[in-house]
């Protein structure tokens, strides 16, 4: 096994495994991780393999909170060797009383946390992060709320998810003016295969040196050389209920990559996490996992393959967007 790499969030101090765990597969059905046992195989496994950062939101599973409930029951004696990060901002169905659309303002925010401490079982949250834009409470009260919060001790740090570019840099110049804490991290939708965060989020993210950490980073494991054009495991989120990504893939540029691959003797998927990691500005790749196994080849393999600035250049060639 491979030493697992550590990078600062952004220009932080927090201090974050170059891989980390995505936990929405915890508690959602039809998975190893729908039950505690199998949630708690993965985290420690994750934690095993030396990944710190597990990131979750107070949606995800089967029901909603159902991952939070989980991992705080899989963390208790092991809080103090990871960095936890939440979501808040979805819509919760009622379980944080009527929101009225109003889910980044001071009342929301302030349930919404302290139902993610109990569920989570900590008096501390590491990353605390916007999930969604609020166009209903302007970002000034958002972070000025998030700011008491950071005083109470309730929680450490600031990210935000989903933000388009603008609202980025309309986030940084409130907290500076108004002498807020400002956000260290950002979470979009970035992989070979959708790099749309590079027109404007990724050019925002490095002005302001915000840590990237991009969602679905594996096209939801399309990316790791475990699919082609007739499928791939009948047991994967794919095959299970997002055929269609496989189904209307582009793979003869996947199949071009995985001869990239063959050429230099490394898997798809140490060449996936070789490139992200060497985009500039990311902080840390968070891959879901069901499987103990599966955490393990992840941290394995972003250790696994050292590219050239060639290397790197020709997979971004292979994967240019139209």
């Amino acid at each position: 096994m491979s030493q697992i790499e550590y990078r600062n969030l952004g220009a932080s101090g927090l201090i974050v495994s170059t891989i980390g765990l995505g936990c929405n597969n915890f508690g959602r059905t039809g998975t190893a991780t729908e039950t505690q046992e199998g949630t708690n195989a993965v985290i420690d496994a994750a934690i095993g393999a030396g990944v710190t950062l597990f990131d979750t939101a107070d949606i995800y599973g089967a029901e909603r909170g159902l991952s939070e409930t989980l991992m705080g029951n899989a963390l208790k004696g092991k809080r103090g060797d990871i960095v936890l990060a939440t979501k808040f901002g979805m819509d919760m169905g009622g379980a944080n009383g009527p929101d009225w659309n109003a889910r980044g303002s001071r009342r929301y925010i302030r349930l919404a946390v302290e139902a993610s401490l109990r569920r989570l079982q900590t008096d501390w949250i590491d990353l605390y992060q916007l999930h969604v834009p609020d166009p209903n409470t302007p970002i000034e009260e958002t972070l000025d709320t998030l700011d008491d919060l950071i005083g109470e001790g309730k929680i450490r740090y600031i990210g935000h998810s989903n933000l388009a570019g603008w609202q980025i840099a309309d986030a940084e110049y409130t907290a500076r003016l108004h002498g807020h804490p400002r956000f260290i991290s950002a979470q979009n939708e970035y992989s070979l295969l959708v790099r749309d965060a590079e027109q404007e989020v990724l050019p925002a993210v490095n002005a302001y040196g915000l840590g990237f950490l991009p969602f679905f980073p594996l096209y939801n494991g399309l990316l790791t050389g475990k699919f082609n054009r007739e499928g791939g495991p009948a047991d994967s989120r794919i095959m299970m209920i997002r055929k269609h990504l496989a189904d209307n893939a582009p793979w003869d540029t996947i199949d071009r990559y995985q001869a990239f691959c063959e050429e230099r003797g490394v898997s798809m998927l140490e060449a996936t996490f070789a490139w992200l990691l060497a985009q500039p500005g990311l902080s840390s790749v968070i891959a879901g996992a069901t499987k103990p196994e599966q955490i393990i080849q992840n941290a394995d393999a972003a250790t696994a393959w050292t590219p050239s600035a060639a290397d790197i250049a020709e997979i971004s060639s292979i994967f240019a967007p139209a």
